[in-house]
């Protein structure tokens, strides 16, 4: 049986529930508590020394500890349907825009929470290793997020998807990120007609409200 490791407050495990969800992939899920510290505990060290999730278990018993592992995994061992490409184009575009929305989207809101949450202090970055925060990066952590919003509305001009004509897994980091904005408390505003119009038609899809 396949096995997510998962918590469901964070937005990283929120992109392997939504990718299973889209494959139609049937699995076992075991509930990570962050808040508490149980990813720091002996029994999830075992699973995944990383202390991060989600980490998914395949059928083998093989732990993969992200997101890049867990998406390139389903979608060879469940290719249909494809969400990172059929053409060497559509593969190319989406594995960009997905990077994009890593880079631009998902690590900028990051920034700005991790370095601004009291919650978070000396928690800077995810892992083992404990990183104080640097209280500048809030500011720059914003400033990229709105930058975001205006890169995806101006991309999505005239598209129903983000990467190419069809459903993508950069879709879903992008709905992902989107959301996980509203923790640095921003969200896309009157002047993104095309971002908040995407939005909406991917609020449709079963898989987002994972």
């Amino acid at each position: 049986m396949i096995t997510l490791y998962d918590c469901a407050t964070a937005p990283s495990p929120r992109r392997a529930r939504i990718l299973l969800a889209e494959k139609g992939v049937a699995h076992a899920t075991v509930p990570v508590d962050l808040r508490s510290g149980e990813q720091f505990g002996d029994a999830f060290r075992a699973v995944n020394p990383q202390c991060t999730v989600p980490a998914l278990r395949t059928e083998d018993g093989v732990v993969l500890t992200d997101n890049a592992a867990i998406t390139a995994w389903l979608e060879a061992r469940f290719p249909e349907p494809p969400l990172l490409g059929t053409t060497p184009l559509e593969k190319a575009e989406i594995a960009s825009w997905n990077w994009r929305v890593e880079f631009e989207g998902l690590l900028a809101i990051a920034e700005a929470l991790r370095n601004g949450s009291p919650a978070m202090a000396r928690r800077a970055l995810p892992g083992t290793v404990d990183y104080e925060q640097i209280p500048a990066l809030v500011q720059r952590g914003l400033a990229r997020t709105q930058q975001f919003f205006a890169t995806l509305d101006d991309r999505l001009s005239g598209r129903d998807f983000l990467a190419t004509d069809r459903f993508s897994v950069a879709d879903i980091t992008a709905v992902v990120a989107v959301d996980f904005a509203r923790a640095i408390k921003l969200k896309p505003g009157d002047e993104h007609v095309h971002l908040q119009r995407w939005r909406a038609t991917m609020a449709r899809r079963a898989s987002m409200s994972l």
